[in-house]
């Protein structure tokens, strides 16, 4: 044995002396310093700063444009927080503020001196009985920056027919080009070739593990309690960081701060209730949603013992509140509990969880300059219980602490930077074994692992012409895993060396530079190209088995042994809107390169293994594809068509003869059919349609026998595909009574109208009369599903 070394003073130091040699660095901040400098000198310019908000409700609209009309391609949009600041030389405008789903302000301004404006929008109710797909600029799609970014509101999904009749962001994020589920009831969703945990989840800015319940029926965001959806598929900006696929952003309504509501729905299998209200009028507002299903409840109506006695329900819970202290300061407390319970007959048992909770603060130190800071704290936990003879149970934990600090700044009317850090305090327990007095297995609980995650980040978007926007920055990460423990070094899977290490000693340090990129160049109003690149790095790694369905996966941490994985794509994509921007045609294309990915061996064993470390191999993936989406946003028929075509595999030393093959989420090709029809102001239709091929998985090329039992063998991994995939899924809604005071809506579904029958697995067994036969068997869940939800609002 030998001991780690103790922790050196001034590595801090040496952090920033790293980041400033990097050339790349350097020309970032002296670019940055020379904006800031001009703007300090530059005179007889004034800010109009302010919030855009909605008037019946008070909350703040994110993305809200703000456009100079003597101007053509300058304005601002509203932040997360709804604030937005415009730099302008001294004169007289007619300033614009707009949101789709509201009436448009137009107001004339004569700028002498810095002032604060605050609007508030009126909804249109003309343009809420319609489904936008975004709620920004009719046209934003093409002026903006961003590629590969799918933006969603709890309005525009509302009557997307879903399985239970519950709208659910999940599921329509997932009728998108480029994010894919795999199978009936998989949990998870996959985007450009990654796999599910490569997903960074935030709610609230908190990290959610585990966004499934009932295994992926149900997703873990209540859509009474969301306010904006933003899904980055491809660069996503700076302050988002420790995932090398995807960022999915969700944030909660901040609740009514005008009067009480009341609203909710009941289903067939689960119900949900919501309460707002304005703490102070106009000053601080409440949130309150709950959500619960009671299909055990009928359950428990049964006279057989066998249905009686089992349990399969889940619960969540999302609260927040927030208070205007006075113009330049707001706090904003939020929180969400989750839970998912199933036992079966008091023999088998299993529950897992979320928790998180976010503490924010917004300063506004002038008109130029805007601030957040965040305390946030993310639990993700799972138990299995086998509760006969001789019982024992499985626990496994994830959590963090994130301190976050962000700054806003606007130097002019070309320019917003972005900057802040952000450090995490990771604790992972993969495995704690528990037992009864009677049991023969022994209590374990495996070492725990504790890692700190730096982050400093910065970002501009700069508009130096009408017709070229750019978006660039940098995050430089910082990744220590540290002790108490003893560490092993592995080659080949057996263990070479052991070192132990005192609390508080470092392990292992990671540093990685990511850089991000977004150009467009926009020809006109109605077309634009863009193009990006991004680099990202992910030292938190699920392991998992290749066919469980459950969330039953264990969190690893980097370590000596596994690097932190790394993603590089770049993505190029053109846009278009035609017949005065009611149709979006979207093509883009990506090639994604990863580094350190992680597999199993075969015969891998997961579950409470101290040395689990030694079971996995490393190696590269590459992903590559194109995407094509169509969008009618207006009239009374408003939808989608999506395609995909891709390719995702992985190259690893010790799988398939050290040749390229499929990873389980590879895909060929995916299709998506989303159509809405208002019929009047009473009724409308709904209708999705999905294909796939079916994707990749690993099924036996033989068999052999020992002592009369057959036994399988296996030559390739996911050298086989599943069936085909395809669905049909209708709705319809009946609105029953809308007034300014109440609404109530009647909401029916069919999933799988046509009833295909898709397979949840393929098992293969030996046939009862000719055991040399093999039979491959096919387990299938639903062939139709119909429901019904009643809603309401008052």
């Amino acid at each position: 044995m030998k001991n780690g070394g103790q922790v050196e003073q001034s590595y801090y130091f040496r952090h920033l002396n790293y980041m400033l040699k990097n050339q790349f660095m350097k020309i970032h901040l002296l670019h940055l310093f020379i904006l800031i400098s001009v703007s300090v000198f530059a005179a007889q310019k004034h800010t109009i700063s302010g919030t855009v908000s909605d008037a019946s409700s008070g909350e703040s609209l994110i993305g809200a444009t703000i456009l100079i009309d003597e101007i053509p391609g300058t304005g601002a949009s509203t932040n997360a927080y709804g604030y937005f600041s415009l730099t302008l030389n001294d004169s007289q405008y007619t300033l614009i503020v707009s949101y789709l789903g509201y009436k448009s302000i137009v107001q004339a301004i004569n700028i002498k001196e810095n002032r604060m404006i605050n609007f508030k929008l009126e909804p249109d109710t003309r343009q809420l009985d319609e489904v936008e797909v975004t709620a920004r600029r009719t046209n934003d799609n093409i002026l903006s920056t961003e590629i590969g970014v799918e933006r969603v509101q709890v309005k525009e999904i509302a009557k997307v027919p879903v399985i239970f009749g519950e709208a659910d962001i999940l599921k329509t994020l997932k009728l998108t080009p480029g994010i894919k589920s795999v199978g009936e009831a998989s949990g998870g969703f996959y985007v450009r070739g990654g796999n599910s945990s490569q997903n960074l989840i935030l709610l609230d800015e908190a990290t959610v593990y585990n966004a499934d319940h009932l295994l992926g029926f149900f997703s873990t965001f209540n859509s009474d309690a969301i306010k904006d959806i933003q899904m980055f598929k491809g660069t996503a900006p700076a302050e988002y960081g420790g995932r090398i696929s995807s960022v999915l952003d969700v944030k909660m309504n901040d609740g009514n701060n005008q009067t009480h509501h009341i609203g909710g729905g009941i289903g067939l299998i689960s119900s949900r209730l919501n309460l707002e209200g304005p703490i102070v009028k106009e000053k601080g507002s409440y949130l309150v949603t709950a959500r619960r299903t009671y299909a055990d409840l009928f359950l428990k109506l049964s006279p057989d013992e066998l249905i009686n006695n089992n349990q399969l329900y889940f619960y969540d819970l999302n609260l927040k509140a927030n208070y205007r202290i006075d113009e330049r300061n707001r706090i904003f407390l939020s929180g969400y509990f989750g839970r998912d319970v199933f036992e079966f007959q008091e023999r088998f048992g299993l529950d897992w969880g979320n928790i998180t909770g976010t503490l924010r603060w917004n300063h506004l130190w002038n008109a130029k300059l805007f601030s957040n800071t965040s305390i946030i704290y993310s639990n993700y936990d799972y138990k299995v219980n086998i509760l006969q003879d001789e019982g024992f149970s499985l626990t496994s934990i994830i959590k963090n602490w994130n301190f976050k600090h962000e700054f806003q700044y606007y130097p002019d009317s070309k320019n917003t930077l972005t900057f802040g850090v952000n450090s995490f305090y990771h604790t992972i327990i993969p495995g704690q074994l528990d037992t009864t007095e009677d049991s023969d297995f022994t209590p374990t609980r495996l070492q725990e692992k504790f890692a700190v995650d730096n982050g400093v980040y910065i970002s501009n978007t700069w508009k130096p012409t009408y017709n070229l926007n750019i978006n660039y920055g940098l995050r430089f990460s910082a990744y220590h895993l540290f002790g108490p423990g003893d560490f092993y070094t592995y080659r080949d899977g057996a263990i070479t060396d052991t070192t132990t290490y005192a609390k508080n000693q470092i392990v292992k340090s990671y540093y990685q530079i990511e850089p991000r990129l977004n150009i467009a160049y926009i020809f006109d109003e109605r077309n634009s190209v863009k193009a990006s690149f991004t680099r990202n790095t992910q030292n938190l790694h699920l392991i998992s088995n290749a066919t469980s369905t459950l969330p039953t996966d264990i969190w690893l941490s980097s370590s000596n042994n596994v690097k932190p994985e790394i993603g590089n794509q770049f993505s190029l994509g053109y846009f278009t809107n035609f017949k005065e921007d009611m149709y979006q045609l979207s093509t883009e294309i990506y090639y994604r390169w990863m580094q350190n990915q992680i597999d199993l061996k075969n015969g891998a064993d997961i579950n409470a293994n101290e040395h689990i470390e030694g079971e996995l191999l490393f190696g590269v993936g590459r992903a590559y594809g194109a995407e094509v989406l169509l969008r009618k946003k207006r009239g009374k028929l408003t939808g989608w068509i999506g395609y995909t075509w891709s390719k995702t595999e992985r190259l690893i030393d010790g799988i398939n003869n050290g040749n390229w093959y499929p990873a389980r989420q590879d895909i060929t090709h995916d299709v998506s059919v989303v159509g809405i029809y208002d019929i009047n102001k009473k009724w409308s239709v709904s209708a999705t349609w999905v294909y796939n091929t079916g994707n990749a998985v690993t099924f036996p090329s033989g068999k052999y026998l020992v002592n009369g039992n057959v036994r399988y063998y296996y030559t390739e991994r996911n050298g086989y595909r599943m069936p085909d995939y395809h669905r049909l899924d209708l709705g319809a809604t009946r609105i029953l009574k809308k007034t300014s005071k109440y609404e109530s809506s009647l909401n029916f579904s069919v999933y799988n109208a046509y009833g295909h029958k898709n397979p949840f697995t393929i098992d293969f067994e030996p046939d009862e009369n000719n055991p040399e036969v093999i039979n491959a068997v096919k387990t299938y869940l639903f062939t139709y599903v119909p429901s019904i939800t009643y809603n309401f609002k008052f």
